[in-house]
């Protein structure tokens, strides 16, 4: 259970500084509708996270509503030593790395390109205005090797590099959520992203030619 679930005494971060932190402190009181505040605020980036964790939306989107039934149950013994949005990561690590070590399933991530193919087909996401087709495909790029480097990396690889990348989330704040040392954090960011820089190279250099026995 994460450490905010706790009768600690002393709190590290000020409540009336964290908006969020208040918002808890109402649901543990009873008041639903702050909980339904939490869950409108927070609910896309936790099944983001979720889904970079399993590559299947359905299944994130399973795992997103199991986190926040577990915020709301233990709603009671909550205490903010953290900021909210770190300890609501701390569950949803916990919880997705528990759920990819059970191993009852392999990791498949896909681009949104490869998501569209499988469907037949698909509505094309119109790109920032003003944006070139170099740009667009570039992006496309870095998606690709955003999610095939997601493939070999470690659960806590995978971890940080999500919340820092796609959560912006400082490296304190990861060091937190996944109880580990700030150095630890960094290493295992720094490790990720040359695993997607690597692939990106990868992408863009294409198939190696096979040469000729003539």
């Amino acid at each position: 259970m994460p450490r905010n679930f706790s009768g600690a005494v002393g709190f590290d971060v000020s409540v009336e500084a964290d908006s969020d932190a208040q918002m808890m402190l109402k649901v543990a009181a009873g008041d639903r509708r702050a909980f339904a505040i939490l869950f409108d605020r927070y609910h896309t980036s936790v099944a983001r996270f979720a889904f970079r964790f399993v590559g299947d939306r359905e299944r994130a989107e399973e795992l997103t509503q199991d986190i926040f039934v577990k915020l709301y149950r233990n709603a009671k013994s909550y205490r903010p030593a953290a900021k909210f949005k770190t300890f609501l990561f701390r569950v949803a690590a916990n919880h997705c790395l528990n759920e990819v070590r059970r191993g009852e399933y392999r990791v498949a991530h896909t681009t949104t390109s490869e998501r569209e193919e499988e469907e037949g087909g698909g509505v094309e996401l119109a790109g920032p205005e003003g944006e070139r087709p170099d740009q667009a495909l570039a992006a496309r790029e870095m998606e690709r090797a955003v999610g095939e480097a997601l493939k070999a990396m470690s659960e806590r690889e995978r971890a940080a590099f999500t919340m820092c990348r796609f959560e912006g989330m400082a490296y304190r704040e990861i060091a937190e959520a996944l109880e580990a040392s700030e150095a630890a954090v960094k290493s295992l960011i720094h490790r990720a992203t040359l695993a997607v820089a690597k692939k990106l190279e990868e992408l863009q250099a294409g198939p190696v030619p096979v040469r000729s026995r003539a």
